[in-house]
Order: C-alpha cells, then structure tokens, then sequence
C-alpha cells in the first residue's frame, strides 16, 4: 500500500502541471486581460470626462483621437490602447509581469508555486494567500457541513427505500428527493430567503455573512449559536439540493446487492434481516457512495456553493475565484486553480485509501494502478 501511494504521489505532479499548462495557454488566447481591463478603464474615464466637457457629444474629439492613434499606440495589440504612447503600454506590461516571454512566464509561475508563493492580487494590492485565507473558512464550513449532513440524511434514507422498495414509504419520499433532485440549490435559496429572512414574511434567519457584528466579543456559547443561526438557511439550500443524486444512488446500490446469492445464503442461514443488512449488504453497498464522495465534496466545496455564497452575501472561495476569473486577476485565478486541484487529487487518494479501510480484500498496489 505504501509503494502504491507514493506512485499516486507521483502521478500528481504531472497531473499538477498539465493542468496548469492547459489553463496557462488558454489564457494567452482569452481577449480582456488585465492590461486590457485597464486600458478599457482609462478609456471610459477619458470619455466621460470628454463627455461632460462637450454636453455629451461623441463626435467632437473623435477625429483627433483616431488621427493621433497611429502615433500613440494605433499599432498596439491591445484594444482601447487607441491614444497611449508606447511607453505606458510597455509599463503596464511589465507591472503585470507581460514584458517576458509565455515560456519563462509559466516557468516562474510553476517555481513560485511549488514554494506555495503565489504573488499579489493585480487589483487589490494583497497578497493572494492572504486572500485565500480569509475566504477560507466561509468555503471549508459550507462545503464540510453540507457534505456531512447531506450524507447523514441520504445514506440512512436510500437505506430505508431499498428495504420499504415498492411500498408507500418508497413512494412518497421518491416524490421529494425527485423535487430536490430538479429545483438548483440557489432556487431553495431564493425562496428560503423570501420566507424566512425578511424577504416578504418572517425575519427569523439573518440574510448576510456567517457571524454578526461584535461576533468576536462574544462568549463561546454564544459564538457558537451566532454561527449555527447564520448557517441554518445556506445549509438548508445546499443540501436540499444535493442529497437527492446520494439517497438514489444508495438505494440503487443496496438494491443491487439485496437481490445477489450471498444475502440469500445468509438469510437461510437464519440470520435475521438486520445482521444480514448491516453486517453484509453494508459494507459492499457503501463501496459506490464511498466512490461519490470525493466529487461531492469537491463540488460542495469549490463550485456547488457559488451562487448560495453570492445570494447570501458569503465571501468564499467560490465567490472569490469567480470574480478574479471576470476581472482577469490572473494570479488569484491560477493560485485558486491550483489549490483546488491539489486538495482534489489528494481527496480523490484519501478516497482509495477509505475503500481498503472499508474492505480490505481490495488491494490498489497489486493492480500496479
């Protein structure tokens, strides 16, 4: 087992870097980067403030300014460089670290990243791990907490249906993982908020962030209940949504292997109908939701809580890497990229590592995966 994780140690590094390499050329193409974003800034600014002077007039000026363009930056490969000499263009590059060939570039970045050096933000003058740490913990409490609840009601439940498969229970609770399993998780967000946090009937439930001001003058209990009060509405809404796909993929299991030779050898053997599920039937039916559990946690974590973190005004990961991917902040993106691949090719080993814990007749290293 130990030459089997350290092959799968060394497979992440190739992974790492091809990863990084294909997101690193896509770039280079992707129109819109930082120097873009800030000559297109400069240029709205230089137009409203032409604007004011000429009583709104978007003709007066027009004809200077494109006669100066071949002069100062008509020939720029950058949209918008339309009336900036050479020289600040050239500036500009060389602050966001454009003045070097895509080669070296990537190099460096991998060689920054390896000592988990990821440089500062290009718009907000901070470093990115600091601002990977701040978002941190809003994204580790709503993805841990929506993992573990959503996989404490839907394994007991799909459970549950594959032993009542058929009956009345089967049936009516099939019609609720069904809605959960259709209606997004910001849906249930939505209407959470509109019902209980003031939207239109109850304000029971506070509406922004996961504590309250002063939260950290407060006793332990009462940090702990501030907490628990923030994160009962955005938990609700992400795990509404996502227990549906665990419970039918539970049942489907356990179904699976209700229905095969050994649970019938067993139950000749008198073995009564609770022995049989929980000593047998569980440990082969959990093997497939195991194999789940690194995905969802994984979406949970990174990309299923986006749009909750946005409705509810939580400053995570997921809400951070999206504004740096619209606002080309290259070095949060790539950090974030990075961190997120790491913690998933280390979550998908740690996965393997459960099954052999689960049953040990499994054996990665003789498979020389």
């Amino acid at each position: 087992m130990l030459s089997y994780i350290l092959r799968r140690i060394g497979l992440m590094i190739p992974t790492l870097f091809g990863i990084m390499l294909i997101t690193f050329a896509i770039v280079q193409f992707a129109p819109g980067g930082p120097v873009e974003q800030v000559l297109s800034k400069m240029q709205g600014q230089n137009e409203g403030a032409l604007s004011r002077v000429t009583g709104g007039s978007g003709d007066l000026g027009g004809g200077s300014r494109g006669g100066n363009a071949g002069a100062t930056g008509g020939n720029s490969r950058y949209r918008g460089a339309q009336g900036l000499s050479p020289e600040f263009i050239a500036k500009l590059e060389k602050q966001f670290g454009f003045d070097k060939p895509a080669p070296e570039r990537f190099a460096m970045m991998l060689w920054n990243y390896i000592r988990f050096d990821f440089g500062r933000s290009y718009f907000r003058d901070v470093s990115v791990i600091q601002l990977i740490r701040e978002r941190l913990p809003v994204s580790i409490s709503l993805g841990l907490w929506m993992t573990l609840l959503s996989y404490a009601i839907s394994i007991p439940l799909g459970i549950r249906k594959a032993v009542k498969d058929g009956e009345r229970f089967d049936r009516w609770t099939s019609a609720v993982v069904i809605v959960g399993y259709a209606v997004p998780g910001f849906m249930f967000g939505l209407m959470l908020i509109i019902l209980f946090a003031g939207g239109s009937f109850y304000q029971w439930f506070p509406l922004r962030g996961l504590t309250s001001e002063g939260w950290e003058n407060f006793s332990t209990w009462h940090k702990v209940t501030d907490y628990a009060w923030h994160m009962v509405l955005p938990l609700t809404a992400l795990v509404i949504g996502a227990f549906a796909t665990s419970t039918l993929l539970t049942k489907n299991s356990f179904l699976d292997e209700i229905r095969k030779q050994y649970v019938l050898t067993a139950r000749m053997k008198g073995l009564s109908e609770r022995g049989v599920l929980y000593g047998h039937v569980f440990r082969n039916a959990m093997l497939i939701v195991i194999a789940g559990f690194p995905g969802a946690f994984i979406a949970a974590f990174f990309t299923g809580s986006l749009l909750i973190e946005t409705i509810f005004s939580l400053d995570g990961l997921g809400e951070l890497s999206f504004r740096a991917i619209v606002g080309r902040d290259y070095p949060v993106v790539f950090a974030t990229l990075y961190i997120f691949s790491l913690i998933g090719l280390a979550v998908n080993l740690l996965s393997d590592l459960i099954y052999v814990w689960i049953d040990p007749r499994i054996d990665f290293s003789a498979r020389g995966v």
